[in-house]
């Protein structure tokens, strides 16, 4: 069993190459004990963003505060507090923050792929 508070937990930053201003933290992962999914959490700072990229797996956003769009395919879609977004594997995907806040995102993948 494990309870945190996130700013517990160690973070990345990823701000370099194709990424700006994206900070994750493995909230329950592999040294858990959790089996099944690895949940992360990304603070993305304003005009930040995730590289545009694709893999396999699939994995499931929740946007849990701030403004932005995610790229999936070829579409951008607007998304705020209380959306939730399904990501299938093999599909281009990117998340960019456009509001003047921090875009905090929920992302659950399943176990194998790096956590981070």
């Amino acid at each position: 069993m494990k309870i945190a508070h996130y700013k517990a937990v160690p973070a990345k930053r990823f701000d370099s190459g194709p990424a700006a201003g994206v900070e994750g933290r493995v909230m329950i992962g592999a040294a858990d004990g959790a089996k099944n999914f690895c949940m992360r959490l990304f603070l993305i700072e304003p005009n930040g963003h995730t590289p545009c990229h694709s893999h396999q797996w699939e994995h499931e956003l929740f946007i849990h505060e701030g403004a932005g769009e995610v790229l999936i395919s070829e579409t951008w879609s607007k998304v705020a507090p209380g959306t939730a977004v399904f990501v299938p594997g093999n599909t281009t995907h990117q998340i960019k923050n456009t509001g003047d806040k921090t875009l905090a995102v929920v992302c659950l993948i399943p176990p194998g792929p790096p956590e981070l």
